[in-house]
């Protein structure tokens, strides 16, 4: 039996032990146990199990708290709200409707409270001062809606150790974006809530002409703006705040998989899963870390990438994650309908930067670009493969239309072969690749750098809850301890470069990507908001920037001392 299973670190060891598993339970009955609810036999629970125990791939956190185990939790990440009518309760009789504003309130907090992070599109709510006809007032607008999801969202403990999470959205079209816009300036507002705008192809068009704007409602124009001004607004906001993130709306819907038969208008908490009403997301992450091998000759070193172990893990973890959606708890009935009818999963790569820098590809430069590219490339067309051949044996998502399906833009993406297999086969999975922040995950790995992003700092100090009260852990960055590689900090990755990482995975990826192009103070006005419309420009479907000078404060600073420091709420925790 394999003794060099987990964490190495013992900072690592107890947050997994915190976040995911049972009371007495190690690291390898975790996973024991998740590769035994996930295995569809012997030879396939062994083969996931030398995965995750291996941690070549590191399943969301809610799989692996879920799969298995005794607390009540879904095993999704992510979910959408359904779309919410434009009703206080429901009907006429004053009955509560489940798509009303309180009816999505209870839907919210049954998901959350499940473990869940929700996603809401506000657009539907009629404007601030909007006449309400049969209550002969007018309407408070969709911002000051968002306070009872938020009131939920800080009310509700849910299962598995976390608050809930949410992401509120509002088109850019809306009468009440400007208000949206400012609506988390103020301190202690809207604390729940990640917020983001829809952003539309007309009005990326109307800012590149200068050309006036409509803020408009079921149609009816309210108000025609300067479109330059508007986006000044939007830039403003999240150079200060780092709010609101930006989607662009158009290109997600062009783009999605399921054109045929959806309709997107909001994404999960990170913005990674775009999803329609109801919808539901499963993530995992490879962590490219441990497929790096150390060659040795004539007592020198060097690494390289194992492609081939990469393309035999991907059909064991498809088939894997594909099971979740039927052994898993969901919130709602609903949302389970919505799941099993498109069977989506969001599998994507933690430890990017650590695993190229290894193999001498400096964050950003062009061979990283090209290394990040033929990974993201290989991750796509594998699971592409597994998933048809997953079909064939267990048959496509109940909504596939093999004509239809096969004209989507990112199908169009596929090799040649891969598209004949699919529509030989049909496809089990409508969706198969995204990339998330992977925080905690990462974390958990050991400290791997997170997802896409660069290392931060080669020592971190944070806190870490134990069953003997907090702790505050010196922890290293995996590149720095275990590869002996010193990758480019965050610090000197340039805005230009940030860009470039990101439209090199959307490429690559059906859904979408948590990426932050981190900025200070320095950055030229004009560079910054290009940053924007490059990425929109580039094919990106949505961008978030963070700029370390802004009145937001940041997740990490330097303490005194120049090691990194992780700040609890809001106040500085250095030793």
């Amino acid at each position: 039996m394999r003794n060099d299973v987990g964490p190495k670190t013992e900072a690592a060891d107890q947050l997994h032990a915190m976040k995911y598993r049972g009371p007495n339970e190690d690291f390898r009955e975790a996973m024991n146990r998740v590769a035994f609810g996930l295995a569809d036999n012997g030879n396939h629970y062994h083969e996931f199990r030398e995965i995750l125990l291996d941690m070549r791939f590191l399943p969301g956190g809610r799989v692996q708290g879920a799969i298995g185990a005794q607390r009540k939790t879904t095993a999704f990440n992510c979910y959408v709200a359904p779309t919410i009518d434009d009703a206080y309760v429901g009907n006429v009789a004053g009955e509560l409707t489940q798509d009303s504003i309180m009816g999505v309130a209870h839907v919210a907090a049954a998901t959350m409270r499940m473990g869940g992070g929700i996603g809401y599109d506000f657009s539907t709510l009629r404007p601030r001062g909007a006449l309400i006809a049969q209550l002969e007032s007018h309407s408070s607008g969709p911002v000051s809606f968002m306070k009872i999801f938020d009131a939920v969202c800080l009310a509700t403990s849910s299962s598995g150790h976390r608050r809930g999470a949410q992401m509120g959205v509002l088109r850019i079209d809306h009468p009440d974006v400007e208000e949206f816009i400012r609506s988390k300036q103020r301190e202690g507002v809207l604390t729940g809530f990640n917020i983001s705008l829809a952003v539309t192809d007309d009005f990326m068009e109307a800012l590149a002409a200068k050309r006036p704007f409509d803020l408009k409602f079921k149609g009816q124009v309210h108000k025609t703006v300067d479109a330059e001004e508007l986006w000044e607004k939007v830039m403003r906001s999240t150079w200060d705040y780092g709010d609101p993130g930006v989607l662009f709306i158009d290109r997600i819907n062009a783009w999605n998989n399921l054109h045929y038969c959806e309709t997107i208008a909001a994404t999960n908490p990170c913005a990674e899963q775009p999803l329609p009403p109801n919808g539901a997301c499963l993530l995992g992450s490879f962590n490219l870390t441990k497929y790096i091998v150390k060659e040795v000759e004539h007592d020198l070193y060097s690494y390289r990438f194992d492609f081939a172990r990469l393309r035999a893990d991907i059909p064991t973890v498809v088939r894997a994650m594909d099971n979740t959606v039927d052994r898993t708890l969901y919130p709602l009935a609903m949302q389970k309908a919505e799941a099993q009818n498109k069977r989506r999963m969001g599998l994507g790569v933690t430890g990017l930067a650590n695993a190229a820098e290894a193999c001498c590809h400096v964050y950003g430069s062009p061979a990283f670009l090209e290394f990040e590219e033929r990974v993201l490339e290989t991750i796509k067309v594998e699971c592409y493969i597994a998933s048809a051949n997953l079909a064939k044996e267990k048959g496509a998502f109940p909504l596939f239309n093999a004509e239809r399906y096969t004209q989507g833009k990112f199908i169009q993406t596929l090799p040649d072969d891969v598209q004949a297999l699919i529509k030989t086969n049909g496809i089990r999975n409508s969706h198969l690749t995204s990339i998330a922040p992977t925080g905690t995950i990462s974390m958990c790995a050991d400290n791997v750098s997170g997802g896409l992003e660069p290392v931060f700092a080669y020592q971190t100090v944070r806190p870490i809850n134990t069953p003997d009260g907090q702790v505050i852990a010196t922890v290293g960055d995996y590149g720095a301890e275990f590869l002996e590689v010193r990758g480019k900090l965050a610090a000197d990755v340039t805005a230009a470069e940030h860009v470039a990482v990101l439209i090199a995975a959307q490429k690559h990826v059906d859904s979408s990507i948590s990426k932050t192009c981190n900025v200070d103070g320095s950055m030229a006005w004009d560079d910054f908001k290009r940053i924007y419309t490059d990425v929109y420009e580039g094919g990106g479907k949505g961008c978030t920037t963070f700029n370390a000078d802004g009145r937001k404060a940041p997740l990490l600073v330097a303490s005194p001392e120049g090691q990194m420091c992780e700040v609890i709420n809001g106040a500085r925790n250095c030793e």
